[in-house]
């Protein structure tokens, strides 16, 4: 086995719960008798025991274990694990109940008994129907077919009719499953690489992108699993449209259908929670704050299911956390928001190993704005670098975009020496036209930046309220707006001019907003 190997099974054995390191122990044991069976139970105890675990060590302290024997011993230690984890937890997973079903099926099958595999499959059927899961239907149906055909098995006369018609509208909402979710997953790929479209020509590029590839479909006759997708399809694309209110829409849409089906909720709980995550965001987005505070509140309190799932739990940390700091920003008060700070250093040390760069990115970035909102500019550079850092520079070059501009103005808000901002600037400049995003706002930051020093402060005042004035023009173009939705810098420019803090002009914003309804975009 690998080293790549050996650091998947010295992290499946940590991520053992007590319970499921009993169990395995009691499988193991029921399960071995020869001395080199034993031996990968020995081994287990030692890497359970063992903070930093090496093969060498390992050789060296189990008793009997040679070098030559290690990598099997261990690929079967591992094997032995996902074995005995799928027992432990076949009747908490549906899916795994399922196929078992089908298995024992196919070994009565094999034994001739074929009333006996046609009995367990069609409650295996009954079961796939029950959590909505077309294609593990279908793949019964197959079976059964195959049964039928092969063997008189007395079954009733208009069987080869129930059999056919049952495949033929199965096979079209698994047709239309795998159209939908193909559809949903490439546009939420493209929201990683870049984010909101930018101009006139990356709206044209998406919408004629969703439009060649969404099938032509009757909402009435879709399944469960088709209009998962569909609306997972949908808010993706009026997400990254910067089409707020549809994508509000199809959010609500999204949880509604779980709720309608909540029977299924535990069968497909990470999409039900990433619903709740998408239509945080599109509430953020509109400033509906009480609607925001209320899905942060249905989210609080959703069901994560009886047993331990650890995917579960994390998506369900990382969303709240997201809404948390969402939530601060949306009412301006940052310095009260930064005590999350410390939960999402612990939930990103945590689950390092688990969290992918773009996940990792978006937590920073939103802790760097908590920070800057606060006027702690030094610990808003902090996590700034973590993204400027990053090697993979393809991933949400939106965010890494705006990372690198408010990394400037909160450089300029230190008063950096001139000739490291002066550099700093072009390096920004250089990011900027090199990823296609050297648009007005950027440009007019930019360019009021490399005006620095300023005579006196009365010029720089005046600059200030120049640029103030041609952000809040820009601000009401279409593919203009895109900026604010990261960085709140008209906000900023006014704490500037009326020398006041970021918070307190955001808060009194957002006082003003709950009166009048007046929209402002803050970061995503």
């Amino acid at each position: 086995m690998s080293t790549g190997s050996t650091d998947s099974l010295v992290r499946l054995i940590s991520s053992l719960s007590k319970a499921e390191k009993r169990s395995f122990k009691l499988y193991a044991n029921r399960n071995s008798s020869s001395p080199e069976e034993i031996k990968y139970l020995q081994l287990f105890d030692f890497i359970d025991k063992t903070e930093n675990y090496s093969d060498e060590l390992a050789i060296s302290k189990v008793a009997g274990l040679k070098k030559s024997q290690l990598s099997n011993i261990k690929a079967h230690l591992y094997k032995q694990l996902l074995t005995s984890l799928r027992l432990q937890h076949a009747a908490h997973l549906p899916t795994i109940e399922i196929r078992e079903s089908m298995d024992h099926a196919l070994i009565l099958y094999e034994k001739g008994f074929y009333n006996q595999a046609l009995k367990l499959l069609e409650k295996a059927k009954q079961h796939a129907i029950k959590i909505q899961s077309t294609i593990l239907h279908l793949e019964i149906l197959d079976f059964e077919k195959f049964i039928e055909s092969q063997h008189i098995t007395r079954s009733v006369s208009s069987r080869a009719d129930e059999l056919t018609a049952e495949s033929r509208v199965l096979s079209k909402h698994v047709q239309g499953s795998i159209q939908f979710s193909n559809l949903s997953l490439q546009l939420y790929a493209l929201n990683v690489k870049v984010g909101f479209v930018r101009d006139e020509k990356d709206y044209r590029f998406v919408k004629e992108f969703f439009a060649k590839r969404l099938p032509e479909y009757h909402i009435s006759e879709l399944s469960f699993e088709e209009k998962m997708h569909l609306y997972n399809a949908y808010v993706w694309y009026h997400y990254i449209t910067q089409e707020f209110l549809m994508c509000f829409k199809y959010a609500s849409l999204w949880v509604k259908l779980f709720e309608d089906h909540s029977h299924v909720k535990d069968h497909y709980r990470e999409m039900y929670l990433k619903g709740l995550y998408n239509l945080q965001n599109a509430l953020f987005n509109l400033r509906n704050h009480k609607r925001l505070l209320e899905s942060i509140e249905k989210l609080e309190s959703a069901d994560l299911g009886d047993r331990e799932n650890e995917n579960i739990a994390l998506l369900h940390r990382m969303y709240w956390l997201t809404a948390k700091i969402n939530y601060y920003y949306l009412c301006g008060t940052f310095s009260e928001g930064l005590e999350i700070v410390p939960k999402v250093e612990q939930f990103i040390s945590d689950h390092e190993d688990r969290l992918d760069n773009h996940r990792i990115m978006i937590l920073y970035y939103k802790v760097a704005c908590l920070y800057f909102g606060n006027g702690d500019n030094k610990m808003a550079i902090k996590y700034l670098n973590q993204i400027i850092q990053l090697k993979d520079v393809s991933l949400r070059e939106d965010i890494q975009a705006f990372a690198r501009i408010l990394n400037l103005i909160a450089h300029f808000e230190l008063d950096t020496d001139d000739r490291l901002l002066d550099y700093q600037i072009k390096s920004v400049y250089r990011f900027l036209r090199n990823m296609g995003d050297l648009h007005g706002v950027q440009q007019e930051i930019l360019n009021f930046l490399r005006q620095l020093p300023f005579a006196d402060d009365r010029s720089l005042m005046r600059a200030f309220r120049i640029l103030h004035g041609k952000l809040v023009k820009l601000s009401k173009l279409p593919y203009e707006k895109r900026p604010f939705l990261y960085l709140d810098i008209i906000s900023w420019l006014e704490c500037k001019i009326e020398k006041r803090t970021v918070q307190e002009v955001i808060r009194d914003k957002f006082l003003l907003e709950q009166e009048t309804g007046q929209s402002v975009y803050f970061p995503d």
